[in-house]
């Protein structure tokens, strides 16, 4: 299977569950940035998330209480680089006790010093490494000489070890598509990860560099990144990949996908920051989905991440049985 199988009925009896509540809208994916901490500062990468001082980090336990305030199946506990929060074994612990399946996204630079020995592997536990390219390109983007071989020798040894590795690559203006191909080709026979996730870059608020895709952009890339897929085992879905081609489209679900910071929980999305608050019932309640799921706002006109679109897939598929048949077959193939 493309996904282990205790994500796949985790996620089915998430959706169940509020199905049975009769809930429209409800968190699939918790982004957790415990810190705002970084040891490198990517050319792609909001200034916040690599100036963050690591004193003002989140507690373990306040980092759990939205965890369990927001009931997502999944956490993907990010930053800043996570690697470098002090107490990431006992928020990894916490998540896991929680049944809940964890994505680590990481430069990978820490790995061998803070995760190997430290956490071991487990079912609950993917080690997501963010790689944009092979070698020049890569080490380009993360703006340091040498990241890219590192990264790559630490996703060798953590295959070793047992875990569960895949990749994150995003998708810039300068992005040549046949180099992802390479690189693709490099990680399925070289390193044999588990996967591989591919997303349009968005500009964030805070970024200026010229680096980020219109959506004429990104249609045109990802119609040659369509015909990839069909060759490797990549994590975004057949019909995700087919609206980032612009074959169909969907409206937005900024609600999957929620974002607790060093700030508290930020709305309405991922990417755009409008309010901050503590307090879950207050993000939850006073934030105007419906306004962010139409993209009338000049931010969204751009946006084709997957975090705002998988799961308008996922929610999609009772209304199509042939998507319904393609979804399986491809979650079976993998």
């Amino acid at each position: 299977m493309r996904f282990p199988t205790h994500i796949v009925t985790d996620m089915i009896k998430l959706q169940v569950r509020n199905a049975l509540r009769r809930k429209k809208r409800f968190p699939f994916v918790m982004m957790l940035e415990p810190l705002w901490t970084c040891n490198l500062a990517c050319i792609g990468c909001s200034v916040e998330r690599h100036t963050g001082k690591l004193k003002d980090r989140l507690p373990v336990d306040v980092c759990l209480r939205a965890v369990d305030d927001c009931g997502a199946a999944a956490v993907s506990i990010c930053g800043g680089e996570p690697t470098i929060y002090p107490e990431l074994d006992e928020l990894v612990d916490g998540i896991i006790a929680r049944k809940r399946h964890i994505y680590l996204c990481t430069n990978a630079l820490l790995l061998e010093k803070n995760v190997f020995g430290v956490i071991p592997p487990h079912r609950r536990l993917t080690i997501n490494v963010h790689l944009d390219g092979m070698r020049d390109t890569h080490d380009f983007v993360v703006d340091r000489p040498g990241v890219f071989d590192t990264a790559v020798e630490m996703m060798r040894e953590a295959k070793r070890l047992g875990y569960h590795v895949i990749t994150n690559t995003t998708v810039f203006k300068e992005t040549d598509i046949e180099e992802i191909e390479e690189l693709f080709t490099f990680l399925a026979d070289d390193i044999d990860v588990d996967g591989m996730l591919i997303s349009p870059g968005y500009q964030y608020e805070s970024v200026e560099q010229d680096i980020f895709l219109t959506r004429n952009d990104i249609e045109a890339k990802f119609k040659r990144i369509l015909q990839l897929s069909r060759r490797f085992r990549l994590q975004s879905t057949p019909m995700f990949l087919e609206f980032a081609a612009g074959l169909r489209e969907y409206s937005c679900s900024p609600w999957s996908t929620v974002t607790f910071t060093p700030m508290g929980w930020k709305g309405p999305c991922y990417l755009i920051q409008k309010t901050h608050t503590f307090d879950w019932e207050e993000f939850w309640n006073g934030t105007d989905w419906e306004y962010w799921e139409s993209r009338r706002d000049p931010l969204c006109q751009n946006c084709k991440m997957h975090s705002g679109f998988e799961a308008s897939v996922v929610m999609e598929l009772r209304k199509n049985p042939t998507d319904m048949y393609r979804m399986v077959k491809w979650n079976l193939a993998g």
